[in-house]
């Protein structure tokens, strides 16, 4: 059965810096595939192409069945709202209420009336584990954990087939990424099973993972399982999880 999200052969290059060398992979429903690599490495590049928000210079990428990489604003919208987008610093709209950054979906794409966006938000901020009590707050009166569950929130507002986690745990003390973990596990089971999630966090990839990749220099340098890939005797790949270098 073909993937939710196949990825064939994708290049993308700035500023003649080569970024992502020739990707290939396919996330099958039911699955959360982490993938890992140092700053820069182009993890978020490769998941933005993913969603639509950066086009590729070369390959193909296919979302529910259908090639997104040349497809234009007015017809990705369609798919990208049957996808959640949680960004690494949460991107909560500064000046609006945790309430209305989290109907903000619902109001740009939608046309439900007040009474149902407001159980909706209620229903999805009780999913993350947080009640009415934040719902006149600003993102600056919230702490960076609170924030980033505002967030993950907000993506499940267009109930998504796929979540795409752009480094959900960075910036938080270990208690705080270890709940995000634990959401995100829980989401899994109940809201949306399939997920892609990048990390630099190696307990949270034992936390959520069934397979793992690691991006080096543009390209995989190993993805599988994931106790074959960090359990396993690679030495470039033990160099990788132990803070060094991969040498390819």
């Amino acid at each position: 059965m073909a993937g939710l999200v196949e990825v064939g052969e994708v290049r993308k290059t700035f500023e003649r810096v080569q970024v992502l060398r020739g990707v290939t992979f396919e996330v099958p429903k039911g699955e959360t595939l982490v993938i890992m690599g140092g700053s820069g490495s182009g993890k978020t590049v490769l998941l933005r192409c993913i969603a639509g928000l950066l086009r590729p210079d070369r390959g193909r990428i296919t979302v529910f069945g259908r090639r997104i990489d040349r497809l234009g604003e007015k017809d990705l919208l369609p798919i990208r709202r049957r996808m959640g987008y949680v960004f690494q610093g949460a991107a909560l709209f500064d000046s609006l209420s945790v309430f209305e950054n989290v109907a903000f979906p619902l109001r740009e794409h939608t046309r439900l009336p007040e009474p149902e966006i407001e159980q909706r938000v209620a229903g999805a901020l009780g999913r993350v584990g947080l009640d009415g009590e934040v719902l006149p707050k600003l993102p600056a009166e919230l702490s960076g954990g609170m924030r980033k569950r505002v967030g993950i929130a907000r993506a499940l507002m267009v109930e998504p087939e796929i979540l795409l986690f752009d480094e959900p745990t960075a910036g938080l003390d270990p208690a705080n990424a270890r709940l995000v973990g634990h959401l995100i596990t829980e989401l899994r089971a109940g809201v949306c099973d399939t997920a892609i999630v990048v990390t630099h966090d190696l307990e949270l990839a034992r936390t959520v993972a069934e397979r793992v990749a690691i991006l080096k220099d543009g390209q995989f340098a190993i993805i599988g399982p994931r106790d074959q890939v960090l359990e396993g005797d690679d030495p470039e790949v033990r160099a990788f999880l132990a803070g060094g270098e991969v040498n390819r």
